[in-house]
């Protein structure tokens, strides 16, 4: 197995998610031909593996992606980027890059068992201020603040939450407080997401911002509003929305039409139900991870038609029957 680019002689790198071929931090792989290369990140350039060491690689490659959350795919190349740190090109036909519900099962999971142990904290705090109050002022006044002593709590963690600070790509920082969560709405635009715009307001008054601002701030606040988290039925449903729409900026443009199909139409966002608010703030980052990926793309398209070529008449001199077999077995387990 070599570990050096056949072009530059630069140390491939290796990793720790693909068992059958540990080479290379960007591998590139043909589900259809079987056929795998590893990308050198110092020239760019695609080295073809020997053919015996290429089925189980593919196979696993193949599943790896499939289950990488993070996908982004042009009309022939798809490419996703492990959390381990490996970078997996597809050659193909894209595989739709839906949103996995245990991508965000566990981060929503532990933000709700959070906010469940901080609001029992918060309410033994808010008791503490009622018995306080017994002896001040007497039992109607303790009766009256007792009625929610969860609704209490939530003031008392308010008062002493910072402000989130959104920063804009013209350099300035808007500064959000949590009581103006409550007016944050996001405008419709067009179908496939054009012309939406968010209506934010902070500090120093009140914004409408658009395009890369716009997203720039509900990450931001999002994670705010939604710190309760959610069940694993809620964030399914969240999953399930965002896969009806498509993409990121047409969910953005459609949340108010979809909004008025459960009767919260013309609210702020902070109004909508759960599994809408997560699935705009699952629509964020997702927006803000597939720009950086998609950067990639045009120049791997490229490459892989350079590296198509030399792999053709390679495979086509060395290619045993026992070989075509195989690829013919790879294809038919992933449906080609």
């Amino acid at each position: 197995m070599y570990r050096h680019c056949l072009f530059c002689a630069s140390d491939l790198g290796d990793n720790h998610v693909v068992e059958a071929f540990p080479v290379g931090r960007r591998l590139a792989f043909d589900p259809a031909r079987g056929r795998l290369w590893v990308i050198c990140r110092a020239c760019e350039r695609w080295n073809l593996t020997p053919l015996e060491e290429r089925w189980e690689a593919v196979e696993a490659a193949e599943r790896i992606f499939r289950e990488t959350p993070l996908r982004v795919s042009g009309e022939q190349i798809g490419l996703a980027r492990h959390r381990e740190g490996l970078d997996l090109v597809r050659i193909g036909e894209p595989v739709r890059g839906e949103f996995a519900a245990w991508r965000y099962g566990d981060q929503f999971g532990r933000r709700r068992r959070r906010y469940i142990r901080n609001g029992v904290v918060g309410g033994g705090l808010a008791v503490g201020v009622l018995a306080g109050s017994v002896g001040v002022v007497g039992g109607v006044v303790a009766l009256q603040l007792g009625a929610n002593v969860l609704q209490v709590a939530g003031f008392v963690r308010q008062a002493v939450t910072p402000s989130t600070q959104v920063r804009l790509t013209d350099g300035r920082t808007l500064k959000v407080k949590p009581k103006h969560f409550r007016s944050l709405k996001v405008r419709p635009g067009g179908d496939e997401g054009a012309d939406w715009s968010l209506v934010l307001d902070h500090d120093g008054g009140s914004s409408l911002l658009v395009g890369p601002d716009a997203v720039r701030g509900l990450r931001a606040i999002l994670p705010r509003i939604n710190q309760a988290g959610a069940s694993g039925g809620v964030v399914k449903d969240a999953v399930r929305e965002l896969e009806e729409v498509g993409t990121a900026e047409a969910y953005f443009a459609q949340l108010e039409s979809r909004a008025r199909r459960t009767g919260h139409g013309y609210m702020p966002v902070q109004g909508h139900p759960a599994h809408l608010r997560l699935a705009l703030e699952m629509a964020a980052h997702e927006d803000a991870e597939r720009v950086a990926l998609e950067g990639e793309l045009a120049w791997l398209e490229e490459a892989w038609r350079e590296a198509e070529e030399i792999a053709a008449i390679s495979d086509e001199l060395t290619l045993p029957d026992r070989v075509r077999v195989r690829f013919q077995e790879l294809k038919a387990r992933w449906g080609r």
